[in-house]
């Protein structure tokens, strides 16, 4: 008989073949999960403000001045010759009829006519003063990480998030680490899913980017889960070839998951976030280490917590857990920083 059916029953006469019972999944180890959004209040702060342009070195600004048209830039009929305005110099100013320098740099469109107004108003009674941004040079962004052209980049006009990507080549998907991207605007990460924009085409992501915005697309290489409570060393746990399990992030923590009371181990509290959403898991590892429910695998940035005893409430477990934030603010995904840290 050959030796592929070593799995036969051998008994007299014809042979029987008997088909091993498929082997049932395990259960999930995931003993309870609920989910958190950012508030409306909190995301229209952050990401529906208008963008207001300011202006900057190398855009070209139109000024004119009503039944003044001397004191107009560019003056009737040389706009033809291909004059379309007055450039704001490296230094931040413009050169203006009667003015001379004017520094506007930082300054809206608006606040230059109010301040125009006010200089011609020494010298001209009650003047109209109209401001128009013909050339949007200023415009800069910062493109890091997994991007075929990284670095910095500009435009003649305001962009989106898509826009903006689009000036960095294109993205290396095989090595991007999409959950933990994202955008930084005033020294603050914004909840932008950037998972959702670029694999489900989730537009409501697209947002309107600020001059001097910054776009991350770390590599998978930088993919960490971070644990803290009851262990030997806490702090960031490395993802291998992208995957990470419960049990190995414990292991990489310094504890000895073969030695553990119940109280550690049955009831893992995990924070993953992504975006505006962020989900909590309590999750039994010693059915997982006792080969009774499946393996818990983590994501980029998800927040491990092993309690010391029992805990009562997500609360408690916050009220915990906040000091070892704080300490890696800087690499907290941003639902987690701007709903536990910022004030």
């Amino acid at each position: 008989m050959s030796s592929t059916l070593t799995g036969c029953a051998i008994m007299t006469g014809s042979p029987t073949l008997t088909h091993p019972q498929q082997k049932q999944a395990l259960p999930s180890a995931v003993l309870s999960q609920h989910e958190e959004h950012l508030s409306p209040a909190t995301m229209d702060r952050l990401l529906h403000r208008s963008i207001t342009y300011h202006l900057g070195a190398g855009d070209v600004v139109s000024v004119s001045v009503y039944m003044h048209p001397d004191l107009s830039v560019p003056q009737p009929g040389v706009a033809a010759s291909g004059m379309v305005g007055t450039l704001v110099s490296n230094d931040g100013n413009i050169q203006l009829p009667l003015l001379g320098v004017v520094h506007v740099t930082g300054m809206t469109t608006v606040q230059l006519k109010d301040l125009l107004t006010r200089l011609y108003a020494r010298y001209v009674i009650d003047p109209k003063v109209y401001v128009q941004l013909q050339l949007a040079h200023s415009i800069r962004y910062y493109l890091l990480g997994e991007f075929t052209k990284p670095g910095l980049v500009y435009s003649d006009r305001p962009l989106n998030v898509l826009e903006a990507m689009a000036l960095g080549g294109s993205v290396n998907l095989a090595q991007a680490n999409l959950r933990g991207a994202y955008v930084v605007q005033d020294g603050q990460k914004l909840p932008v899913n950037f998972h959702q924009l670029i694999m489900a085409g989730d537009l409501q992501q697209n947002i309107p980017l600020q001059t001097g915005d910054t776009v991350v697309i770390p590599s998978v290489s930088t993919m960490r889960a971070y644990v803290f409570g009851a262990v030997v060393k806490p702090g960031p746990a490395p993802f291998v070839n992208g995957r990470l399990s419960l049990l190995q992030a414990l292991s990489d923590a310094g504890m000895n998951v073969g030695n553990l009371t119940i109280a550690r181990l049955s009831e893992i509290r995990i924070i993953r976030s992504e975006g505006a959403t962020g989900q909590f898991y309590v999750v039994n590892a010693r059915r997982i280490l006792e080969g009774k429910a499946a393996p818990f695998f983590l994501k980029s940035g998800d927040i491990v917590f092993v309690p010391q005893t029992d805990i009562s409430s997500w609360n408690q477990t916050l009220q915990l857990i906040l000091p070892s934030l704080q300490t890696i603010s800087a690499m907290l995904n941003p639902f987690v920083s701007i709903k536990y840290l910022t004030h």
